[in-house]
């Protein structure tokens, strides 16, 4: 049973450990490269 534990335990950190190494931008981020993109277009229309 220890041994079964164990195994589930070491499967979970694992995961854990690969998971909340992606990258993951939140909207906000997603929306200010957005803007700056956006900024960046007109800027360029301009000259």
């Amino acid at each position: 049973m220890k041994k079964v534990m164990l195994i589930l335990a070491l499967t979970f950190a694992t995961s854990v450990v690969f998971t909340s190494c992606r990258d993951d931008r939140s909207g906000v981020e997603r929306a200010a490269d957005d803007v700056e993109d956006a900024v960046d277009d007109i800027g360029d229309e301009i000259d």
